[in-house]
């Protein structure tokens, strides 16, 4: 275990803050207060430290060459590819395809499934969705005739399970579902979901690009046929994520990609594929992505999860109860259990006036549609929100700060 990691084990965000050497910068001659996590979230220091690393002590290509370095580069992947296992508690990191994110593992599903979609079958999406699993689902419905149900949200933002029922059918080939939303931060039920899909023969994906920090992830105990993520999320690299699926549910999908890494023989005549999952693997991998990825996880899997993540409920907690005594403001989504994120606008004003003034005074936070406009619209937001993120860094100062500054945008509005 590394210096970095070991600094973390008391469970106190302050103390955590000191592995993420960006979150000591000043912004505009103020302490940055990072609260965009939801987009991305901020790397520690052995994450930066492990992809430096293998460029400096071990790039090479990885499977191909006989060599000591491709040796090592290989020896280093395919341990990150069983610690991405280990975190999801797969049970063999062979069920693990390395992917440049959820959108793509997303799309890579998406278009495996082609062939079980043709001939009258249906989707079934949610109105929380973010366009990674809105967009894949709506190209492959039009190539295939495939048609897209939407689950429909309550007034606070949880799903709507009764029509969640209504619309789960025996023609649903397929239920894909966000873990926690990205926009106004609903945590899904997607243990009840997967349940009642699989008692439908439906297959499932659970888009847990927004999960991975917050929550512990099993994906034998959900049941799932297919989890995805993203590492630049989860304090890993950007263009690097993974897919999860069970043995069936992969040998069920077709590439999407061909080309080199991919195959096991190669003639005029025809192609063999690879096994999974290096038959959705073509071409080179993002090796020193998925080396950091693997460092990232092991750093998470060291910290004290429970603690940290109890500390940032009570940040979100306190801070949306600030919110709650602003006259000018509105809360978007209040929904039973959530996770880590607050959507908000104010009376006066738009998203992008508000966030530009946070700007001002150090405060990093998200305005827009948050790749939700479906969502959006269905509140009738044609300029979306402003997105305040949390994550296991953010303290309360934190919190305090962005109320501050908030107070004082408004009075410019």
């Amino acid at each position: 275990m590394s210096e970095a990691v070991e600094t973390t084990s008391n469970g106190d965000a302050a103390t955590l803050r000191q592995a993420f050497p960006v979150l000591a910068r000043t912004v505009r001659e103020k302490p940055l207060v990072y609260l965009d996590n939801a987009a991305t979230t901020q790397k520690p220091q052995v994450v930066i430290d492990a992809v430096r690393r293998y460029y400096e002590e071990h790039n090479a290509n990885v499977h191909r060459a006989a060599h000591w370095l491709a040796d090592e580069a290989t020896r280093q992947l395919e341990a990150a590819r069983a610690t991405v296992a280990q975190f999801l508690n797969a049970n063999s990191a062979d069920r693990i395809v390395f992917t440049r994110g959820t959108t793509e593992s997303i799309n890579l599903v998406a278009n495996g499934l082609q062939a079980e979609l043709r001939g009258g079958g249906r989707i079934l999406l949610t109105q929380l969705e973010h366009h990674a699993n809105i967009v894949p689902w709506q190209m492959i419905a039009e190539r295939t005739g495939a048609q897209i149900d939407v689950v429909g949200i309550t007034a606070a933002g949880d799903l709507d399970l009764d029509d969640f029922d209504r619309k789960l059918s025996q023609e649903t080939r397929i239920v894909s579902v966000g873990h926690i939303s990205n926009a106004i931060g609903t945590l899904n039920p997607v243990e009840h979901i997967v349940q009642r899909a699989r008692s439908m023969g439906a297959r499932t994906l659970i888009d847990g690009a927004q999960a991975t920090v917050h929550l512990p992830i099993d994906v034998q105990a959900l049941g799932c046929d297919y989890y995805a993520f993203s590492g630049h999320k989860a304090f890993g690299p950007t263009g690097i994520g993974a897919l999860y699926g069970t043995a069936e549910a992969l040998e069920a999908l077709t590439p999407m990609q061909g080309g080199g890494e991919m195959i096991e023989r190669v003639s005029f005549n025809g192609t063999t594929y690879n096994r999974v999952p290096y038959r959705f693997e073509a071409g080179t991998p993002n090796i020193a992505g998925a080396i950091g990825l693997g460092v990232a996880l092991e750093f998470i899997m060291t910290l004290p999860l429970e603690s940290l993540v109890s500390a940032e409920e009570r940040v979100l907690r306190w801070t949306l109860a600030e919110l709650k005594q602003m006259p000018d403001i509105r809360l978007v989504g209040e929904p039973e259990h959530r996770h880590s994120v607050i959507s908000f606008v104010a009376s006066q004003g738009q998203p992008d006036d508000l966030g530009t003034l946070l700007d001002q005074q150090g405060v990093a936070v998200r305005t827009g549609h948050h790749c939700a406009m479906p969502l959006m619209e269905h509140w009738a937001l044609p300029a979306g929100t402003v997105r305040a993120s949390f994550s296991l860094y953010n303290t309360r100062a934190d919190a305090e700060a962005f109320v501050a500054a908030l107070r004082k945008a408004l009075t410019f509005l």
